[in-house]
């Protein structure tokens, strides 16, 4: 898709920023260190979304790169962003692909499957950059049990980017629709996912419904909301007062993962890779996993 410029202009008013949340770092998998605002003790998740995790940006040495072994998943939708580096993603269902620099996996879990995420050879061998974005959706009870299924997308193949008209900013949009262009993917939840990079004084602009949650999580550098600072790596939580929300680099460039969604508005019960409605449901997927009924992976 051509890269597009559009404009934006209105004077209604913004969302509020109701909290900015500081995130804390832990590790997963073999033990890769992440970056995560949620879920933690004071924000278990913002309906629909339950998990953001980042991964660098860093610098691997040789032998420095790991992965997540194989490990099920039920109940949900996981989004898997590669914005540097690669990683070869497998699952039980018989996908397998090396995710690139700007390529997008969208795994519905549903029933339940395997999976898997190791780095390449080549990262594994020589080391080099690396920056990843896993970001979990809920799934509305009626879609828990839904087939699992695997969605690609690449940028710019599939994946828009679009810029403001006065080039502030340039938007890479993964799913939802803004800026007059939609992402690639089909969703269970009407979502709006954006990897938005402002240049030095630049501002983006978006519109949700008003019933509709939105957060904004900084990358890299320092941005701000009309009403709050927000460092790199803190996310702030809007209110829902408007259908407009802003972000802007007040400074040095920045980039932001801006996301909303339709809240489910659903019981959750979580237990590491399941997220069902009740606990029993939870029991339940933790035996079909070991009577091995969410299949395998042969590696």
């Amino acid at each position: 898709m051509p890269f597009i410029r559009y404009m934006d202009i209105t004077t209604a008013a913004v969302r509020s920023t109701t909290r900015v949340v500081r995130p804390f770092h832990t590790f997963e998998g073999e033990g890769f260190p992440v970056r995560r605002p949620f879920p933690q003790p004071e924000l278990p998740l913002v309906d629909p979304f339950l998990m953001v995790d980042q991964v660098g940006p860093h610098v691997l040495g040789p032998g420095e790169a790991k992965g997540a072994p194989p490990h099920p998943h039920r109940g949900f939708e996981t989004i898997q962003y590669v914005i540097e580096g690669a990683m070869e993603d497998i699952d039980s269902e018989g996908h397998k692909r090396v995710m690139n620099p700007g390529e997008v996996q969208w795994l519905t879990a549903g029933s339940g499957l395997v999976h898997l995420a190791r780095p390449t050879p080549g990262l594994l061998a020589d080391g080099g950059p690396q920056h990843l974005l896993q970001i979990w959706v809920n799934l509305p009870a009626r879609f828990k049990a839904t087939p699992p299924r695997v969605q690609y997308g690449s940028a710019p193949g599939d994946i828009p980017t679009v810029a403001t008209e006065d080039g502030g900013a340039e938007l890479t949009v993964i799913t939802g629709t803004t800026h007059g262009v939609s992402g690639p993917f089909e969703t269970h939840t009407p979502v709006l996912v954006v990897h938005a990079r402002l240049r030095a004084g630049g501002r983006a602009e978006f519109t949700v419904p008003a019933g509709h949650n939105a957060m904004l999580y900084v990358l890299s550098g320092t941005a701000a909301t009309p009403d709050a600072p927000l460092p790199d790596g803190h996310l702030a939580i809007l209110g829902r007062d408007a259908e407009r929300f802003t972000v802007e680099a007040p400074g040095d460039a920045a980039e932001v993962l801006v996301l909303a969604g339709e809240p489910i508005g659903e019981p959750v019960a979580r237990s590491g890779p399941f997220v069902m409605n009740t606990a029993a449901e939870i029991r339940q997927a933790q035996l079909d996993y070991q009577h091995g009924l969410m299949g395998h992976i042969d590696i």
